[in-house]
């Protein structure tokens, strides 16, 4: 199967500090992949190589040439703009007329269910509000790779209900996602495949099932303490 982008022998240094080490990874087209493990152990790095923003120090990376993709980070930024603007921006900024971006943004929105709030000020909106938002700007770029970093972690639980709803809807149209989680019923209810990382490093790479039935989800409170590093 063909992939959408690759890692081969990846390292990563911020300083002196190994933030990646020998990282070989491969994402292929229509998977859902949890990447788990310690704060600290690499996953915001990764998922930052993944997407570009950061050139490793060491190693390889292959992207496929027709690959759109989109980053929704764990406190989305936002412009002092309407939501609309503000997804309309990243349209028009990739060439987009701004008309036509106006009208691709507001058909995201809504999908996401924000139409009510398009011309609201988007620092006003509340923090299920601003994932949502972020949603929309990924999804009005159609991209083939989703990357999340830690979607849901500070949202009340409706409003992380409402996260994965969309996240799962992304997957089911046939993006590609690839999310950062601590929270293992997440991990559970969207992931097929899951990566933990310790100290950088990939130390198991597992479809979810083998994941949660093998030894590293015995009990959910033992999966639980693996998974933030407190189980060896």
């Amino acid at each position: 199967m063909s992939a959408w982008v690759q890692l081969k022998g990846v390292d990563l240094r911020y300083g002196t500090v190994a933030a990646l080490r020998g990282v070989d990874l491969r994402i292929a087209p229509g998977e859902r992949v949890a990447l788990v493990g310690p704060n600290g152990s690499g996953k915001s790095s990764l998922l930052r190589v993944l997407h570009g923003l950061l050139a490793p120090s060491a190693g390889t990376v292959l992207r496929d040439g027709a690959m759109r993709q989109a980053m929704v980070f764990q406190r989305p930024f936002a412009l002092r703009a309407s939501a609309l603007a503000n997804v309309a921006l990243g349209l028009w900024l990739r060439g987009t007329p701004w008309r036509q971006a106006r009208l691709d943004a507001m058909r995201a929105l809504e999908r996401v269910e924000l139409g009510a709030r398009a011309l609201r000020n988007a620092r006003t909106l509340s923090g299920g509000e601003l994932q949502r938002l972020a949603l929309a700007r990924a999804w009005a770029l159609d991209p083939h790779v989703l990357l999340l970093d830690e979607p849901t972690s500070a949202l009340d639980p409706h409003a992380k209900r409402e996260v994965e709803r969309l996240m799962a809807e992304f997957a089911a149209g046939g993006t590609t996602l690839v999310f950062a989680s601590h929270n293992l019923g997440q991990v559970k209810r969207l992931a097929s495949r899951v990566v933990y990382l310790q100290e950088g490093r990939v130390l198991a790479d597992l479809s979810q099932s083998a994941f949660f039935d093998g030894p590293l989800g015995q009990t959910s409170r033992e999966a639980e303490l693996f998974v933030r590093g407190e189980l060896g």
